[in-house]
């Protein structure tokens, strides 16, 4: 089942992100043939505010604990987090139904 993961950053949390990154990247590469599609939020400036990952996985529970599991979630970058399932309407130009 596919679902979303949005997240939402801490305000004033860039430092702690940009410090993480690359353990954050590490951990997408372990999972990433799970992951549909995955990139940060952007803020006005352009700058990162958040996550948005498209995950296959299991159930709800596995796609939490995926979630629970990344490290920005560890180092409590994340103000909100929402786990979502989705059903695939539209993909690559078409209908997927």
């Amino acid at each position: 089942m596919l679902f979303a993961i949005i997240c939402t950053d801490r305000p004033g949390s860039l430092a702690l992100r940009m410090a993480t990154r690359a353990q954050h990247l590490a951990f997408l590469e372990l999972n990433k043939a799970a992951i549909q599609f995955g990139g940060p939020q952007l803020d006005s400036d352009g700058k990162p505010c958040g996550s948005l990952i498209l995950l296959e996985a299991e159930d709800r529970a596995s796609a939490e604990g995926f979630a629970a599991a990344d490290p920005y979630a560890k180092v409590d970058l994340f103000e909100s987090v929402i786990v979502r399932p989705l059903r695939t309407v539209f993909r690559d130009g078409q209908l997927a139904e």
